[in-house]
């Protein structure tokens, strides 16, 4: 892995021009609106080749059938809800025409006692079942498998549901039954109960359709998905294309080369993050700084969403030609920017009460900022293994900044989350109740908050695929980067 260290200097007798940016409210609207149907795109794509994939490996002799589960209830009968599959189209709605589905078959065998399955109209089987006991199943987890049941009192049924004339399929007797149904227009009820009868229904069931439109639906699903993406990405090269531009120094009476140069250059890595303790930071206002931020929140995570996005892009574009694009590159330094920006008035530092600017630009009189040199050229492959090279430090990212997340309890059927503090807001959180009682930011707290945030972001840019050169296990604390103050253009080229 390399390590590169700049040699840059405070002076160099020939610098570069100064780069500016055209990133215009318009251009990253289309961006934001390109990335949003890329994602969407993707979505239809996983679709398609989901239901291409179940077309291809979950048939079982032309159907497509569910696993095999245990249904059982200790009243007289399992029905279905009502299934109301092909309705005469009336009122304009769309509806499924007749052979859509293809034929039905279900499965059924008997866990002990002769067992009945067999589908009819919903008003016969209800008639059938007013007044008996029975379970109708409601809903249906397959991972893991449960059911929920809404359960009616009632008594024993009438007589044996084989005696029943109104079914359109049925199958009864010991061992797998089958019932395979010729679906046609109407309401339909699945009924399943012990050939007798009797109460204690228990039968392992599965359900397969011949679907064979399910093909064709994937396929246009894949197609659809891949021009929806064309759209999307056509959308983000239209908005990023040309947003970098040489910025007219001389329009202001200035040389070229004297607008380009830039006093005090990062010494360690290509990632410059400054922070600039304020000595004015008020006792209480961290207490409500979360409240204040809830506007840079919402935007930021709509430009998190397009980084991510443009982050994909970038990686083909370094696999197939070994440069970050630099519309992309500008954009993406911008949420980076803002993102610091706001992390350093809140609770990654608590370093100033200036509230932060709505701005992808550097901002220079502002007390954070962050710059990242444009690398000219990035090794094609390293793209891919990145994340794996950076194990090691997102391990200590993980410790530094915490983390959190949420998920769904099946046991328990309840929602949960969990969030682990990390040491960074732990010491902002210290320090926040020191300035609280004494008035006083501890300084030592703030260079050592400052080099873990430092550290942070220099994995970031790795991550986002920004620079090639593997971030060093160094904690560079205070305010500046060792060897001086990153500034926002361009880095000079070594003196001939």
């Amino acid at each position: 892995m390399p390590l590169p260290v700049s040699t840059m200097t405070a002076e160099s007798p020939t610098p570069q021009p100064h780069t500016g940016t055209n990133w215009t409210v318009g251009r990253i609207l289309l961006v934001i609106l390109g990335s949003i149907v890329a994602l969407l795109a993707v979505g239809i794509l996983v679709a398609g080749g989901t239901l291409l994939w179940a077309d291809r490996t979950q048939r079982e002799d032309g159907y497509l059938t569910t696993p095999t589960e245990r249904l059982e209830t200790e009243s007289y009968a399992i029905t279905s809800e009502s299934i109301d599959l092909f309705e005469t189209d009336t009122s304009g709605d769309w509806v499924l025409t007749e052979g859509v589905l293809g034929d039905i078959r279900i499965t059924a065998e008997g866990a002990g006692k002769d067992i009945f399955v067999g589908i009819g109209p919903t008003d016969e089987v209800a008639s059938y079942l007013d007044g008996v006991e029975r379970a109708e199943v409601r809903d249906v987890d397959f991972d893991p498998f449960r059911v929920r049941y809404r359960i009616f009192a009632g008594a024993e049924p009438s007589g044996p549901p084989g005696e029943q004339a109104f079914w359109a399929a049925s199958a009864s007797g010991s061992g797998e039954q089958v019932a395979t149904w010729d679906t046609e227009s109407g309401e339909w009820t699945i009924l399943l109960m012990n050939a007798d009868g009797s109460d204690g229904v228990a039968a392992d069931v599965s359900i397969g359709a011949e679907a064979n439109f399910l093909p064709w639906l994937a396929i246009g699903l894949l197609v659809a998905g891949l021009l929806v993406l064309a759209v999307g990405v056509l959308l983000i090269v239209l908005g990023a294309r040309k947003a970098t531009s040489a910025a007219p120094a001389a329009a202001a009476g200035v040389p070229a080369a004297a607008a380009g140069a830039a006093p005090g250059r990062t010494t360690v890595y290509p990632v410059g993050v400054r922070g600039e303790l304020d000595p004015g930071v008020g006792r209480w206002l961290w207490l409500v700084k979360w409240l204040l931020l809830i506007p840079h929140y919402i935007v930021l995570l709509v430009l998190w969403f397009v980084f991510w996005v443009l982050t994909v892009v970038a990686f083909f574009a370094i696999l197939f030609t070994g440069r970050y694009p630099r519309g992309i590159f500008d954009f993406n330094l911008g949420v980076l920017r803002w993102t610091w920006r706001v992390l350093f008035y809140s609770y990654w530092a608590l370093g100033t009460d200036r509230y932060p600017p709505f701005s992808l630009d550097d901002e220079p009189d502002y007390p954070a900022t962050l710059h990242i040199d444009y690398p000219e050229r990035l090794s094609h492959w390293l793209p891919l293994v990145k994340w794996l090279l950076a194990i090691p430090h997102l391990i200590l990212v993980a410790l530094f900044v915490g983390g959190w997340g949420w998920g769904w309890d099946w046991a328990n059927d309840d929602f949960w989350g969990l969030g682990i503090a990390g040491l960074v807001g732990i010491l902002v959180v210290i320090a926040g109740f020191v300035l609280l009682f004494t008035g006083s930011y501890p300084r030592s707290l703030f260079d050592f908050t400052l080099g873990l945030d430092r550290w942070v972001l220099r994995v970031v840019a790795y991550v986002g695929l920004m620079r090639d050169e593997y971030p060093p296990f160094r904690l560079d604390m205070g305010p500046s980067e060792p060897g001086g103050d990153p500034g926002p253009a361009e880095s000079p080229p070594p003196a001939a």
